[in-house]
Protein backbone atom coordinates (compact mmCIF):
# COMPACT_ATOMS: atom_id res chain seq x y z
CA UNK A 1 0.00 0.00 0.00
CA UNK A 2 1.50 3.44 -1.51
CA UNK A 3 1.80 5.89 1.30
CA UNK A 4 1.24 9.45 0.73
CA UNK A 5 4.17 12.09 0.92
CA UNK A 6 3.72 14.85 4.04
CA UNK A 7 5.76 17.73 4.39
CA UNK A 8 6.79 17.87 1.04
CA UNK A 9 5.91 21.84 -0.68
CA UNK A 10 4.42 21.60 -4.36
CA UNK A 11 6.98 22.09 -6.91
CA UNK A 12 6.57 24.97 -9.54
CA UNK A 13 8.27 27.29 -12.32
CA UNK A 14 9.36 30.48 -10.71
CA UNK A 15 9.55 32.47 -12.95
CA UNK A 16 6.46 31.23 -14.97
CA UNK A 17 4.39 32.20 -11.19
CA UNK A 18 6.25 35.48 -11.33
CA UNK A 19 5.02 36.43 -14.87
CA UNK A 20 1.38 35.28 -13.97
CA UNK A 21 1.10 37.37 -10.86
CA UNK A 22 2.26 39.95 -13.35
CA UNK A 23 -0.33 39.48 -15.71
CA UNK A 24 -2.75 39.85 -12.95
CA UNK A 25 -1.41 42.58 -11.12
CA UNK A 26 -1.33 44.59 -14.84
CA UNK A 27 -4.47 43.87 -15.44
CA UNK A 28 -6.41 44.70 -12.30
CA UNK A 29 -3.89 46.58 -10.26
CA UNK A 30 -2.64 46.05 -7.05
CA UNK A 31 -5.57 46.82 -4.66
CA UNK A 32 -8.25 44.84 -6.26
CA UNK A 33 -5.93 41.59 -7.06
CA UNK A 34 -6.34 39.14 -4.29
CA UNK A 35 -4.29 36.45 -2.98
CA UNK A 36 -7.23 34.25 -4.08
CA UNK A 37 -6.42 35.74 -7.25
CA UNK A 38 -2.93 35.20 -7.64
CA UNK A 39 -2.98 31.58 -6.57
CA UNK A 40 -5.57 30.38 -9.00
CA UNK A 41 -3.70 32.57 -12.11
CA UNK A 42 -0.31 30.91 -10.77
CA UNK A 43 -1.40 27.63 -10.02
CA UNK A 44 -0.17 27.70 -6.67
CA UNK A 45 -1.39 27.22 -3.15
CA UNK A 46 -1.33 30.01 -0.94
CA UNK A 47 1.64 28.16 1.61
CA UNK A 48 3.27 28.03 -1.47
CA UNK A 49 2.77 31.63 -2.76
CA UNK A 50 3.92 32.95 0.79
CA UNK A 51 6.91 30.49 1.10
CA UNK A 52 8.42 31.51 -2.36
CA UNK A 53 7.32 34.96 -2.42
CA UNK A 54 6.69 36.51 0.49
CA UNK A 55 3.04 38.35 0.99
CA UNK A 56 1.56 39.83 -1.45
CA UNK A 57 3.02 43.10 -1.32
CA UNK A 58 6.75 41.53 -1.35
CA UNK A 59 5.11 39.58 -4.39
CA UNK A 60 3.88 42.70 -6.31
CA UNK A 61 7.49 44.80 -5.58
CA UNK A 62 9.33 41.62 -7.19
CA UNK A 63 6.84 41.53 -10.06
CA UNK A 64 7.47 45.51 -10.81
CA UNK A 65 11.40 45.20 -10.48
CA UNK A 66 10.89 42.66 -12.93
CA UNK A 67 8.65 44.42 -14.79
CA UNK A 68 11.05 47.64 -15.13
CA UNK A 69 13.74 45.16 -16.69
CA UNK A 70 11.44 43.20 -18.95
CA UNK A 71 8.26 44.29 -20.35
CA UNK A 72 8.99 47.88 -19.31
CA UNK A 73 12.98 48.08 -20.37
CA UNK A 74 11.90 50.02 -23.54
CA UNK A 75 12.55 53.32 -21.68
CA UNK A 76 15.91 52.72 -19.88
CA UNK A 77 17.32 51.35 -23.38
CA UNK A 78 16.28 54.58 -24.72
CA UNK A 79 17.78 56.95 -22.46
CA UNK A 80 21.46 54.63 -22.75
CA UNK A 81 21.45 54.43 -26.16
CA UNK A 82 20.34 57.62 -27.79
CA UNK A 83 23.23 60.47 -27.59
CA UNK A 84 20.67 63.36 -26.17
CA UNK A 85 17.51 63.84 -24.60
CA UNK A 86 14.99 65.10 -27.49
CA UNK A 87 16.30 61.36 -29.20
CA UNK A 88 15.63 59.60 -25.92
CA UNK A 89 12.31 60.86 -24.84
CA UNK A 90 11.24 60.63 -28.73
CA UNK A 91 12.46 56.83 -28.71
CA UNK A 92 10.91 56.14 -25.66
CA UNK A 93 7.59 57.78 -26.51
CA UNK A 94 7.67 55.73 -29.92
CA UNK A 95 8.39 52.91 -28.15
CA UNK A 96 5.36 52.88 -25.68
CA UNK A 97 3.14 53.42 -28.48
CA UNK A 98 3.89 49.50 -29.55
CA UNK A 99 4.58 48.53 -26.05
CA UNK A 100 1.40 50.01 -24.49
CA UNK A 101 -0.75 48.03 -27.10
CA UNK A 102 1.22 45.04 -28.06
CA UNK A 103 -0.56 41.62 -27.87
CA UNK A 104 0.34 38.85 -25.09
CA UNK A 105 -0.06 40.83 -22.13
CA UNK A 106 -3.08 43.81 -21.11
CA UNK A 107 -2.48 47.52 -22.10
CA UNK A 108 -0.70 50.39 -21.58
CA UNK A 109 2.33 50.54 -18.35
CA UNK A 110 2.17 48.06 -14.73
CA UNK A 111 3.60 50.93 -12.61
CA UNK A 112 0.90 53.50 -13.98
CA UNK A 113 -2.21 51.27 -13.81
CA UNK A 114 -1.53 49.39 -11.12
CA UNK A 115 -1.25 52.71 -8.63
CA UNK A 116 -5.03 53.47 -9.71
CA UNK A 117 -7.17 53.19 -7.01
CA UNK A 118 -4.67 52.10 -4.52
CA UNK A 119 -5.45 52.66 -0.90
CA UNK A 120 -2.33 50.69 0.36
CA UNK A 121 0.05 53.90 1.46
CA UNK A 122 3.05 51.46 1.11
CA UNK A 123 2.31 50.29 -2.30
CA UNK A 124 1.16 53.63 -3.33
CA UNK A 125 4.54 55.22 -2.15
CA UNK A 126 6.57 53.08 -3.36
CA UNK A 127 5.26 53.60 -7.37
CA UNK A 128 4.78 57.20 -6.58
CA UNK A 129 8.54 57.42 -5.66
CA UNK A 130 9.59 55.00 -8.77
CA UNK A 131 7.68 57.50 -11.13
CA UNK A 132 9.10 60.52 -9.84
CA UNK A 133 12.50 58.86 -9.53
CA UNK A 134 12.18 58.17 -13.66
CA UNK A 135 10.80 62.25 -14.08
CA UNK A 136 14.20 63.64 -11.73
CA UNK A 137 16.43 61.08 -14.29
CA UNK A 138 14.53 62.29 -17.59
CA UNK A 139 14.97 66.41 -15.99
CA UNK A 140 18.77 65.29 -15.45
CA UNK A 141 19.36 64.22 -18.99
CA UNK A 142 17.49 67.30 -20.13
CA UNK A 143 19.76 69.63 -18.01
CA UNK A 144 22.60 68.08 -19.14
CA UNK A 145 21.88 68.75 -22.78
CA UNK A 146 20.88 72.20 -21.81
CA UNK A 147 24.47 72.79 -20.32
CA UNK A 148 25.84 70.94 -23.15
CA UNK A 149 24.45 73.43 -25.84
CA UNK A 150 21.62 70.54 -27.43
CA UNK A 151 18.68 72.73 -26.35
CA UNK A 152 18.56 76.51 -25.59
CA UNK A 153 19.87 78.11 -22.31
CA UNK A 154 16.30 78.93 -21.64
CA UNK A 155 14.56 75.26 -21.73
CA UNK A 156 13.22 74.71 -18.15
CA UNK A 157 14.07 70.79 -18.14
CA UNK A 158 11.31 70.63 -14.91
CA UNK A 159 8.60 71.48 -17.15
CA UNK A 160 9.99 69.46 -20.01
CA UNK A 161 10.51 66.36 -17.92
CA UNK A 162 6.90 66.62 -16.58
CA UNK A 163 5.34 67.11 -19.86
CA UNK A 164 6.76 64.03 -20.84
CA UNK A 165 6.01 62.14 -18.18
CA UNK A 166 2.38 63.50 -18.10
CA UNK A 167 2.57 62.23 -21.92
CA UNK A 168 4.02 58.81 -20.88
CA UNK A 169 0.95 58.56 -18.45
CA UNK A 170 -1.79 59.09 -20.58
CA UNK A 171 -0.73 57.19 -23.63
CA UNK A 172 -1.05 54.53 -21.03
CA UNK A 173 -4.15 55.28 -19.76
CA UNK A 174 -5.41 55.75 -23.63
CA UNK A 175 -3.89 52.42 -24.54
CA UNK A 176 -6.51 50.63 -21.63
CA UNK A 177 -9.34 52.42 -22.88
CA UNK A 178 -8.12 50.91 -26.73
CA UNK A 179 -6.38 53.64 -28.20
CA UNK A 180 -4.17 51.58 -31.03
CA UNK A 181 -0.24 51.58 -31.65
CA UNK A 182 -0.68 53.87 -34.41
CA UNK A 183 -3.04 56.54 -32.78
CA UNK A 184 -0.43 56.95 -29.76
CA UNK A 185 2.46 56.94 -32.05
CA UNK A 186 1.07 60.21 -33.62
CA UNK A 187 0.47 61.59 -29.75
CA UNK A 188 4.37 60.99 -29.66
CA UNK A 189 5.03 62.85 -32.92
CA UNK A 190 2.79 65.84 -31.62
CA UNK A 191 4.12 65.79 -28.19
CA UNK A 192 7.37 66.08 -29.18
CA UNK A 193 6.82 69.52 -31.24
CA UNK A 194 6.72 70.70 -27.73
CA UNK A 195 10.87 70.53 -27.52
CA UNK A 196 12.17 73.75 -28.22
CA UNK A 197 14.58 73.76 -31.27
CA UNK A 198 18.15 73.17 -31.59
CA UNK A 199 19.95 76.01 -30.84
CA UNK A 200 21.11 77.47 -34.23
CA UNK A 201 24.90 77.78 -35.17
Amino acid sequence: MATKQRGRPRSFDRPTALEQATMAFWEHGYETTSVSDLTRVMGISAPSLYAAFGDKRTLFEEVVAEYVVSHGAFATRAFEEESTARAAVARMLREAAVAYTAAGHPPGCLVISAAVNCSTPQVEEALRTRRNANLAAIEDRIRRDVEAGELPAATDPGVLARLSGAVLQGMSQQARDGATAEELTAVAESAMHAWPPPPGP
